[in-house]
């Protein structure tokens, strides 16, 4: 059968469509285990970066996030509400606010520890099938930063 034109208007032939669902699959995938730790997804990703490395500003995270801080601020003020980090002006520049985390912060990294193993199970492949994905997806995404206006 010939392909016409309208052909990439099919919805099965959309990229951000493919991502898109698969990023609905994923977040399926991480509900039982981020139940665990009572976050949703938005906020175990702001944990991740604070495990990495603790006591950062809020812009710190959103650029590692890629969020600005009227998405990221009202994240933040639900975790210090559970008790998983703290918000403190810094004393040096009070502009700027830090985030901490708090000993339950911290402690809920040994629960997650084992959730990239239960993830990579569910999706089928190996190791080196997703680190490969995983380097041409972000070639995709900073290509497309790079060519986004503003």
């Amino acid at each position: 059968m010939a392909k016409t034109a309208r052909d990439g208007l099919r919805l099965d032939q959309q990229f951000c469509f493919l991502i898109y669902s698969t990023m609905h699959a994923l977040n399926r995938a991480y509900k039982p285990l981020l139940d665990r730790l009572g976050l949703t997804y938005p906020q175990y990703l702001v944990l991740l970066v604070l495990w990495e490395r603790d006591d950062q500003a809020v812009g710190e995270i959103g650029e590692r996030l890629l969020l600005d801080s009227s998405t990221l601020t009202p994240l933040l003020k639900r975790l210090e509400a559970a008790g998983i980090l703290v918000r403190a002006r810094n004393p040096q520049d009070e502009r700027q606010v830090r985030i901490r985390l708090t000993a339950h912060g911290a402690a809920m990294r040994d629960v997650a520890e084992g959730f990239p193993q239960e993830l990579l199970n569910a999706t089928g492949c190996k190791v080196a099938e997703l680190t490969d994905l995983r380097t041409r997806l972000l070639d995709v995404r900073d290509n497309m930063l790079a060519a986004a206006p503003g």
